[in-house]
């Protein structure tokens, strides 16, 4: 047990170089809602979501990761995480309320691996968007689903997000070795399969970020919506199916190179304490139960992230597992 209410999977804020390629990419394309502006960011939302917004789009002089957010049942719960922070020695410090429109106050920390994390517990809400079928455009999107996040150390980092902040293992990748050690973990709070996955790599350093959509129809219709807006070449792995999920997804990078996914179709977890689904590193289902072969860049490119104190990006590592699944290029 914590002292504290993870909720689910909550905001992303990227860092972009244009604000009109991005809003042309993600809400004129994808179909995202543009629920505010300012001359410095976009916030933007999907179809079935009440909280004002999910994702954030930030100016800025180099593409990355500001934020990832998690949002928490009460501001009790962020004084128990800044505690936490503080018994640990994890760089923390409080975004004020209103910093962000319609936003209450808000912690920002480092796990131990070096991704930035926030929490909160208050925002303005909106009318959805479910029933509004004029608004559905391009892929549909109906929410903020979860985040793939590349650390350094896999397992230190799923010790900490189940020990200490209550996230529970749907399904996971091992080793070989004997005992076998993880090289990838999807871990939830909410009841589907992740809130975050923790892959093995160079870290820390921002993977994706995963969008519902509603069907995989909204899928295939977004990649002609995007073919059609000059965008095909952003589409970077997929249409295609995952093993490790079930989900039915879709890669694509930005203008500036962050990647997003679009998924849809995993499944319901009824119980927090349900052993999870293993899989062999070397079963090239696991990524691809069909579809194309992945890119390399799939693998070995990701966004960096910002240091929550200094503004700068966070230096990464090498990962301390060296192998590789044996059927990447």
């Amino acid at each position: 047990m914590t002292d504290f209410n993870i909720l689910r999977s909550a905001i992303a804020e990227f860092l972009v170089t244009d604000l009109d390629a991005a809003r042309e990419f993600y809400c004129s394309a994808l179909g995202f809602l543009l629920i505010e502006e300012t001359g410095s960011a976009l916030y933007l939302g999907g179809l079935e979501e009440r909280d004002k917004y999910s994702l954030i789009l930030r100016k800025a002089e180099a593409p990355g990761l500001a934020a990832i957010s998690f949002k928490v049942e009460s501001e009790r719960d962020l004084e128990a995480l800044a505690r936490l922070a503080d018994n640990e020695n994890l760089p923390c410090r409080w975004i004020d309320t209103g910093a962000q429109p319609g936003k209450g106050k808000a912690l920002r920390l480092h796990d131990p691996g070096g991704i930035p994390l926030e929490f909160f517990c208050q925002i303005e809400q909106r009318d959805w968007y479910l029933q509004k079928f004029r608004h559905h455009r391009g892929a549909r999107i109906m929410r903020i689903d979860h985040f793939n996040c590349m650390v350094r150390d896999v397992a230190q980092s799923h010790e900490w997000y189940t020990g200490k902040l209550g996230f529970h293992c749907s399904e996971l990748t091992d080793t070989k070795e004997n005992p076998p050690r993880p090289w990838a973990v999807w871990l939830h709070r909410k009841q589907n399969v992740h809130d975050i996955a923790l892959m093995n790599g160079i870290g820390p350093r921002l993977h994706h970020v995963g969008f519902w959509a509603s069907d995989r129809v909204s899928i295939l219709d977004a990649c002609d919506v995007l073919a059609a807006c000059g965008f095909a070449k952003n589409i970077e792995r997929g249409p295609g199916r995952h093993g490790i999920s079930n989900a039915f997804f879709l890669y694509l990078r930005d203008p500036d190179g962050n990647r997003i996914e679009i998924y849809t179709g995993d499944y319901l977890i009824t119980e927090w304490n349900r052993p999870p689904v293993r899989w062999d590193i070397d079963n090239p289902m696991r990524q691809t139960f069909w579809g194309h072969t992945p890119p390399k860049s799939w693998f070995d490119e990701a966004a960096l992230v910002k240091n929550i104190l200094t503004d700068e990006f966070m230096p990464t590592g090498e990962a301390l597992l060296t192998h590789r699944p044996s059927y990447v290029i």
